[in-house]
């Protein structure tokens, strides 16, 4: 019998003395994804840009009584190589180590005919989406090779399977993404303890899926806790033989 991995059931203490960072950790999927690892025993770095939902995430799992988080005040769009190396040198004081990050942060752009598309946001999408996540991986990667098991998850999305017409400078970001997930999954699988996947959330009910498909309706998708075991299962020890996949969080099961 085979087990869906939107129903993988992990032990509470699962992430126990973990350090986690989560980009876009203010909002979303980010942000419950954050207090779930706390919940399961991780110390959660939130990245984000705005620092009053960061604080509402830090006392949602302060309150709840799970790890203290740290908080990372941080606009992807306008970080540069330094900021991303100073990031790396407070990290490297406050922990010695970096268990997981995982790529949450995106930006949706427009869904326009690329004959159309504003080039200045084409270039904006290309920059959160895949400049970000290679310099904020390539920043931390020190940080990573110190844990005896890391964990590195790339956030993909359904929508740019095929290059489908609309889809733009977020479809070739995402897709350019799994790219560099597979090389990094290929370059660091040998001499290094960290693996590397990217995984497909689906369609949940969250603003950026409203603001994508304005017209449907939100209760017809799950929640976002539907698709929160996937991730606990990709950062957490019983996917340590998995790397270079790209998964679904709704659809695949476990390995």
């Amino acid at each position: 019998m085979t087990t869906a991995l939107s129903d993988y059931q992990p032990g509470p203490d699962l992430l126990q003395d973990r350090i986690i960072l989560v980009t876009g950790a203010g909002s979303g999927i980010g942000a419950e994804l954050a207090a779930t690892l706390a919940a399961h025993g991780a110390t959660v770095i939130l990245l984000g840009r705005t620092i009053k939902t960061l604080e509402q995430v830090y006392d949602r799992i302060v309150d709840a009584g799970h790890p203290a988080p740290a908080i990372v005040p941080l606009d992807l769009e306008g970080a540069t190589p330094e900021h991303y190396q100073q990031l790396a040198e407070t990290l490297e004081q406050e922990f010695g180590r970096l268990d997981g990050l995982v790529h949450n942060a995106a930006q949706l752009g427009a869904l326009t005919p690329v004959e159309h598309y504003d080039t200045t946001l084409w270039a904006r999408v290309l920059q959160v989406n895949l400049n970000a996540p290679f310099l904020l991986t390539r920043a931390l990667l020190p940080l990573l090779k110190k844990s005896s098991a890391a964990s590195l998850i790339f956030t993909s999305a359904s929508e740019i399977q095929g290059g489908r017409a609309y889809w733009g400078a977020y479809s070739v970001s995402k897709a350019g993404a799994d790219n560099l997930m597979q090389i990094l999954a290929s370059e660091l699988e040998t001499n290094t303890p960290i693996r590397v996947n990217s995984l497909i959330p689906g369609p949940v009910q969250s603003q950026t899926r409203r603001t994508a498909f304005p017209g449907e309706d939100p209760n017809q998708h799950a929640l976002i806790e539907r698709i929160l075991p996937a991730y606990l299962y990709l950062l957490g020890p019983d996917s340590e033989n998995v790397n270079g996949q790209i998964l679904q969080a709704q659809q695949d099961t476990l390995s």
